[in-house]
């Protein structure tokens, strides 16, 4: 679904972690334990949402419901542990709202989203600490690679990502006027030219309201950038 905006313009960077290149654990400079939140602990919806800035846990349910899964990083308190970062993963296929697309992934493949820091545990390492946690239970779960993106200008979480052991994959940008889509996939420099043409597929695969798009993976510029014109009827092509 489109957002209601006539127009839209975002700029990111999808970076990757391969199994095989796995950085040591970042260590955070706070008193954090990492826990995965899961629909059974009924608790975890208030405290999901008050964190997550949602008047109600429906979306909370909602993403529990289509299969993706939370982790937390958990500070002790005066009562209980409270949030101080969560992020959230998913297998098979996600949806990026802000580039109005769907990623869709292979079976060995996870991607990770909507992740926060709270303010009072900004800057101490709980950021880069969750997201190796995070990749680290996949590998246990079989995933050979995990994805993330941020914008372009989210400094923080880009750090975050190297500091995890992510590496820069390519730059994305997306551009919309009414029903006329453009979308520009450039690579990042020294990005593993299979990891560059596994990002074209994910996210050529996944344009919106495509029934049938072409893999851009499988064309001769895949790992040279271009754009991706998303016609109205929903065919894709590279220009």
């Amino acid at each position: 679904m489109l957002s209601h905006r006539l127009w839209t313009f975002e700029r990111g960077v999808l970076w990757a972690l391969e199994a095989d290149n796995a950085a040591p654990a970042a260590t955070p400079r706070a008193e954090v334990t990492f826990a995965e939140a899961t629909a059974e602990r009924a608790s975890i919806e208030a405290a999901l949402a008050q964190a997550m800035e949602l008047a109600e846990p429906d979306e909370i349910r909602r993403r529990f419901e289509a299969g993706s899964r939370c982790f937390v990083a958990l500070v002790a308190g005066e009562i209980g542990s409270e949030i101080a970062g969560y992020g959230w993963v998913s297998r098979g296929v996600e949806r990026i709202g802000e580039l109005e697309r769907w990623f869709r992934m292979q079976p060995d493949e996870a991607y990770i989203w909507d992740c926060a820091t709270l303010p009072p545990y900004r800057r101490r390492g709980v950021y880069a600490a969750l997201l190796g946690h995070m990749a680290s239970l996949m590998r246990e779960d079989g995933v050979r690679r995990v994805w993330i993106g941020a914008a372009r200008d989210n400094h923080p979480s880009l750090r975050g990502f190297a500091r995890a052991g992510f590496q820069p994959v390519a730059s994305v940008a997306y551009a919309r006027a009414l029903w006329l889509r453009y979308f520009w996939l450039t690579p990042e420099p020294d990005a593993p030219p299979g990891l560059v043409a596994a990002a074209r597929w994910a996210l050529a695969s996944g344009s919106s309201g495509s029934s049938g798009s072409s893999v851009a993976g499988t064309d001769a510029r895949a790992e040279t950038g271009g754009a991706l014109v998303d016609a109205p009827g929903g065919s894709e092509r590279l220009s």
